[in-house]
């Protein structure tokens, strides 16, 4: 498990539970990308971008409202050349930071990690990476296995279940034990606005073998193997069926690259800007929140899905989730 610290899960507590308020910033850091992956739709709605001040700011602002986690992802966040100073005065502000990258500009990037707790990189696949993200597989691999032991924490590699990479899962698990670096699975999100050719393609169709290979993790991950999903999520997951109450809305705040707040990944409503005061945001839009989490009919965003379960006490959970 990743190192565990009393000081700071005292301070989710006292943020998520008592004051009500979301412990971790996710980050929308950039709206530009080095890839063109047909299942994204965040390449395809590029826009405006906040400046290093506009960020400084809003990083104040989060710190002040109790924000104890700094989360940089999408589009690419490795494009932004200024990802550096943006990661060190959120660590100067007393937040973990963590980032999710795709992995292409790895080894590029690789000396801007000094103030970077967390890093995690999309491997859809190794035999049908390629043809998921349009990357050799072993370009990838490379960079992976030159950054790994610069790390703080072990690296963690997210992999999409998708119809494309089923007869992968296995060997990718496998590598991630071989390598000394984490794993974590969700299934494929059918994001409204894509092509339904591409669904046809990548999505999870043939459900009996979709079956077998959550079997096979779950296998795996009572075994041993550094699968970082609860038992609890992994058989959720098997049936696609929703079995936890929504607690997004106490857990993360959703800010896009232009500094939008938004409900969240699914719904992508939106609620105000940092530049408004995350604060008045906030307590503003607190009903709608609350009505939006209630009727929602629930994704499978290990981040989002997990998360809530712990909200909610589950033993499993905090006993077998093993990322922050």
């Amino acid at each position: 498990m990743s190192k565990f610290s009393p000081v700071i899960a005292a301070r989710a507590v006292w943020q998520m539970r008592v004051r009500k308020r979301p412990f971790v910033l996710s980050h929308a850091v950039n709206s530009r990308c080095n890839m063109s992956c047909s299942f994204c739709e965040y390449w395809k709605q590029q826009g405006g971008e906040m400046s290093l001040d506009e960020i400084f700011r809003m990083l104040d602002d989060a710190s002040s409202f109790g924000i104890g986690v700094y989360n940089a992802w999408t589009v690419e966040p490795l494009l932004r050349e200024d990802l550096p100073q943006i990661l060190a005065y959120a660590k100067s502000k007393g937040m973990i930071t963590s980032l999710i990258t795709n992995g292409k500009l790895l080894k590029e990037r690789m000396n801007d990690f000094d103030d970077l707790d967390y890093l995690s990189v999309s491997v859809d696949g190794t035999k049908s990476y390629k043809e998921i993200r349009g990357m050799d597989f072993e370009t990838l691999l490379d960079a992976i296995m030159a950054v790994k032991d610069n790390l703080k924490n072990p690296l963690l590699m997210n992999c999409v279940i998708s119809g494309k990479n089923l007869d992968d899962i296995e060997e990718l698990i496998q590598l991630a034990r071989d390598l000394g670096v984490k794993i974590s699975f969700e299934p494929l999100y059918e994001f409204r606005g894509i092509n339904e050719d591409v669904w046809g393609s990548l999505g999870i169709r043939d459900v009996e073998k979709y079956r077998c290979t959550i079997d096979r993790i779950i296998e795996m991950k009572k075994a041993g193997y550094p699968i970082i999903n609860s038992l609890t999520y992994l058989r959720m997951i098997r049936e696609l069926k929703k079995g936890y109450n929504c607690h997004v809305n106490n857990l993360i705040l959703d800010v896009t690259a232009d500094g939008s707040i938004e409900h969240c990944r699914v719904h992508r409503e939106l609620l105000g800007n940092v530049k408004d005061g995350i604060v008045d945001v906030w307590n503003a839009s607190r009903d709608r929140q609350k009505e939006l989490a209630k009727n929602c009919e629930g994704c499978f965003f290990f981040g989002y899905v997990e998360n809530s379960l712990m909200y909610d006490l589950n033993l499993e959970v905090m006993q077998h989730y093993e990322w922050m």
